[in-house]
């Protein structure tokens, strides 16, 4: 934290309420362990809010803030990112996916390398814009990569439903979604990472509510904090976890009350549930996490691109020098990849956290 209270004054004034940051901080500040403390957040808009709004700089000295696996698009595995490309590859179907995806290095290739050799590679913005594609073009086999985290698999789920009630015969889906708390406990078991307690993500939460991150606590002693995206929600966030750790507790608790319920969105999990199946599933720098991720039920198996086209695909290389897998655990900061900044760049990305924008190497390039 800024020393200079000029200084400290300046940066707060960027804030939308400089008086309730400054309560907040101070609450931190007095909260503090003297032995120090590492938290992580696990969103990716969490790590973009946080270095956009200089936290870092403003958290008082011993108190570390580390990034974790909260970016869906980086997580997700070369393998994963190979089968995409060898779907494209295939002459009558058309890739939909959300932007970054396109440009996520693979093993030899990406997506928009793909296109510019001719490949049917479409940008959605969601996968009810991929099944409206499918509508427009009978003559395409339209394949939906479905990646994201809990807040984005209803969609999904939703999307293959509706497929099914049109008849649709072109619509298909690459199921790479996944869900958050077995990554967590994951994390918390990395003898490499010394984790204290957990900002936990808002966005994944208003569908699955608290009661799935329970255990952390429970039976790991780790609290974590739900909130919001607004500078001062992270603030405040840190604050109750900050008193969390002084009082000894280990707790689960919604600082963002405006958007997540304690048990969630059971429509949205409803949907899910009815679609998908949990299974292994592999993440970047993380491995391979038992019923971490989601594979479509029986009754839905007509829509799983990857059973129904069968691609050849590559034999998997991981980048050279890229230590994606290190900053999505958390034992690194991007600025001490060595790629970082000089062969890797948002215009040149070697791994994904610098393609997408919730990548904390991409924010770290922003705003440090």
């Amino acid at each position: 934290m800024s020393a200079d209270p000029a200084a400290l004054e300046a940066e707060l004034a960027a804030f939308k309420d400089p008086a309730l940051a400054r309560g907040l901080i101070e609450s931190i500040r007095k909260l503090a362990p003297e032995g120090g403390v590492t938290l992580m957040e696990v969103c990716g808009t969490h790590t973009v809010a946080i270095a956009r709004n200089g936290i870092r700089a403003l958290m008082p000295e011993g108190v570390r803030l580390s990034s974790g696996p909260g970016c869906p698009v980086c997580v997700t595995s070369n393998r994963d990112i190979d089968a995409v490309i060898a779907l494209a590859r295939i002459p009558d179907v058309t890739i939909a996916t959300f932007g970054d995806m396109t440009r996520v290095p693979g093993s030899t290739s990406s997506l928009l390398k793909e296109q510019a050799a001719g490949a049917s590679v479409e940008i959605v913005y969601s996968p009810l814009d991929a099944l409206a594609l499918a509508q427009r073009r009978p003559d395409r086999q339209i394949v939906f990569v479905g990646v994201g985290f809990e807040t984005t698999t209803p969609l999904s789920a939703m999307a293959v439903k509706r497929a099914r009630a049109l008849g649709l015969k072109n619509f298909s889906v690459v199921a790479i979604h996944k869900n958050m708390p077995h990554a967590l406990e994951a994390i918390v078991n990395d003898p490499q990472l010394k984790l204290d307690a957990l900002i936990l993500p808002g966005h994944v939460s208003t569908i699955i509510g608290a009661k799935p991150y329970r255990f952390l606590a429970q039976k790991y002693g780790v609290p974590g904090v739900i909130t919001g995206f607004e500078a001062v929600d992270v603030l405040q966030g840190i604050a109750m976890i900050m008193r969390q750790l002084h009082e000894g507790r280990a707790e689960i608790e919604i600082a963002y009350a405006r958007g997540v319920m304690p048990e969630g969105n059971p429509v949205a999990l409803a949907a899910i549930d009815e679609v998908f199946e949990t299974c292994p599933a592999v993440w970047r720098g993380l491995g391979e996490i038992p019923g971490s991720g989601y594979r479509f039920r029986e009754e839905f198996a007509e829509f799983d691109a990857l059973r129904r086209f069968q691609p050849e695909v590559e034999l998997t290389q991981e980048p050279k020098g890229c230590r994606c897998g290190d900053v999505l655990r958390g034992i690194m900061a991007p600025s001490d990849c060595p790629l970082f900044r000089t062969v890797c760049t948002p215009e040149n990305p070697v791994g994904p956290c610098m393609v997408s924008s919730e990548g904390s190497c991409a924010a770290y390039y922003r705003y440090y």
